[in-house]
């Protein structure tokens, strides 16, 4: 870890959110990029990565060079001014070879009557045989009327030989978003995209994922699990197509309480006689025996449903 100075305009509250949504607790090795309501808090470049703002301001542009390996770019987001809305579009060029991880993620802290809203764009153009993690997280706080909203963009395209893994985190405090991810794979590519999601009170949630496997031998991995409590609502959205000799699944799993409502729709379609594509789906409630068994040993039962609900999004 370099030293912290540079974090010396992050006030108590975002510093909070970093923690939450990136782990943050200082500034990180490597490179990054850190946004605190609007404008740029703090940002640092590596000797393999290099981070240069938009002409037009509206986000930024990350430059990875071929061979880069084990480097990381962290790129979180914090809003803690009630009312403030923007959007941002950031491109990642991702050279071949490279095996990078990318850690972003957003959190918004709305202690006042306006709603506050962040909505991202990020672009992937990953290389031949490179090698990407990405880490995304959505976390919301503060105790006050205005809503906390999230839209994040997302597209991919993979080039021959490449892999990328992403996992999508929102667990706590967002009253509203709405993911869309796009992934277009060259003849070997391979993505696993890993969602995990909780909502409660009347908060929405929408998912949507569209994965293109253009190349053989592409194959892709979609999986959600999610918890929906109280009068919260979700929707599940994974269409797969298979446009060649390719490998192609997606999997919603998905736990209902309370009054909540969960939607969950797979597609898969076959261009190619050598595309193998499967779906699967399930919603249901927790098993009256798992709460039972869990009472059993000492547990509340609000208790039993929480370690349940935890062991289940893990």
């Amino acid at each position: 870890m370099a030293d912290g100075s540079n974090l010396l305009n992050i006030d108590s509250i975002q510093m909070r959110l970093l923690e939450e949504v990136a782990d943050l607790h200082e500034v990180p090795s490597g490179a990054y990029n850190i946004r605190a309501n609007g404008q740029m808090a703090a940002r640092g470049a590596s000797a393999n990565i290099e981070i240069v703002s938009k002409d037009d301001g509206t986000g930024i542009d990350i430059h990875i060079r071929p061979g880069t390996k084990n480097e990381s770019v962290h790129i979180p987001v914090v809003l803690s001014q009630s009312g403030l809305a923007e959007m941002v579009y950031n491109d990642f060029y991702i050279g071949e070879d490279s095996d990078v991880v990318i850690v972003a993620g957003c959190g918004i802290h709305n202690g006042g009557d306006k709603d506050s809203k962040h909505d991202g764009l990020h672009r992937f153009f990953v290389g031949k045989n490179a090698r990407v993690r990405y880490v995304e997280k959505h976390y919301g706080s503060g105790d006050g009327k205005g809503k906390r909203i999230m839209n994040p963009q997302t597209e991919v395209v993979m080039e021959e030989g490449s892999s990328m893994e992403m996992e999508m985190v929102q667990i706590k405090g967002v009253d509203s978003t709405r993911r869309t991810t796009r992934a277009d794979l060259a003849a070997g590519a391979k993505l696993t995209i890993r969602e995990r999601l909780l909502t409660h009170g009347t908060q929405l949630a929408e998912s949507g994922f569209i994965v293109n496997l253009n190349g053989d031998d592409s194959s892709a991995n979609v999986i959600s699990r999610s918890v929906a409590k109280e009068d919260s609502a979700q929707i599940f959205n994974a269409e797969i197509n298979g446009n060649a000799r390719c490998a192609g699944h997606s999997e919603c799993d998905a736990i209902i309480m309370g009054n909540a409502k969960i939607s969950a729709v797979p597609k898969i379609t076959a261009n190619n006689t050598d595309a193998a594509l499967i779906h699967e789906a399930a919603i249901g409630k927790i098993a009256g025996e798992q709460i039972i068994k869990l009472m059993t040993l000492g547990l509340t039962e609000e208790e039993a449903e929480a370690q349940i609900v935890n062991g289940f999004l893990k």
